[in-house]
């Protein structure tokens, strides 16, 4: 393999024996090395392969912006991250997680923070990619003196949740954890509110999604499709009825599944019940 481009260190550009253009990965590959040496091999811990990769080549142009500093970190704790999850993150993941921890810095730096109305729910329903991710999070501050809001950890585990929600070993239950994951983000988006945790109607919420995503998960369909109550429902309720369509449309497009006429009027009640608790409406 011969070099083409020096990231640093730890990251360099090189055409494989085939013509192929690979960004590849390993401690002190790059070490004093320029353009047109040959590379030890035996050093590679990964590889990205570039051609007709764009996100890849969008990889690479990352990797040569950043200083060493952040981008040796990053790297690290993506490696620890793929070890702790038993993992390899494909490219597109790298992008957007290195991305992600770039410009999270920047933000800090600047004195912006960016609060994330997922926290407690990525912490009650990934627990390990929270840990992860606060440890990411702990080891920057360490490292780089930086007060991190707790927050940004949330935000760090979503992009390992995307991971293993790509990947082929994720299980039902991951998956079902996620549909709750979205299902609550879109309440909060649709009423422009944060719910508060802490009432009766959320927390009979919570469990009532969490069997809902398990039946998706499982393509279980319930339900008399009682019409009756159905055009009761989106009479009476229509803003929750509203933000229950645009679940079904989420379940629909993401999950392949079709939500049952019950499956709408028990969402739109337990929807109300808590839109009527908070004032959400």
């Amino acid at each position: 393999m011969i070099i083409e481009k020096v990231y640093n260190n730890n990251v360099i550009q090189v055409q494989d024996e085939q013509g192929q253009e690979l960004i590849v990965m390993g401690r002190g590959l790059g070490f004093q090395k320029k353009i047109g040496d040959s590379i030890d091999q035996t050093k590679i811990e990964k590889v990205f392969v570039l051609q007709g990769d764009q996100t890849t080549a969008d990889l690479g142009d990352l990797y040569e912006q950043l200083p060493d500093e952040e981008l040796n970190l990053f790297l690290f704790l993506i490696d620890k991250a793929e070890n702790a999850l038993g993992l390899t993150f494909d490219s597109n993941l790298h992008l957007s997680l290195t991305d992600h921890l770039h410009f999270m810095l920047v933000r800090v730096r600047q004195g912006v923070s960016i609060s994330n109305p997922l926290s407690w729910e990525v912490r009650k329903f990934h627990p390990k990619e929270y840990h992860i991710a606060k440890d990411m999070v702990d080891h920057l501050r360490q490292h780089l003196e930086l007060a991190i809001p707790e927050d940004e950890a949330s935000s760090i585990a979503l992009h390992l949740i995307n991971a293993q929600t790509q990947s082929s070993g994720i299980s039902k239950s991951q998956f079902s954890n996620r549909i709750v994951v979205a299902i609550l983000e879109i309440v909060r988006l649709h009423f422009g509110k944060l719910v508060s945790e802490e009432t009766i109607s959320y927390n009979r919420f919570v469990p009532h999604l969490q069997y809902f995503a398990q039946r998706v998960v499982n393509g279980i369909v319930q339900g008399s499709n009682d019409a009756f109550l159905y055009d009761q429902v989106k009479q009476n309720y229509p803003d929750s009825f509203s933000c229950t369509q645009k679940i079904a449309h989420y379940v629909k497009e993401n999950c392949n599944f079709d939500m049952s006429v019950d499956e709408k009027v028990y969402l739109t009640i337990h929807i109300q019940r808590m839109a009527d608790s908070q004032d959400l409406s």
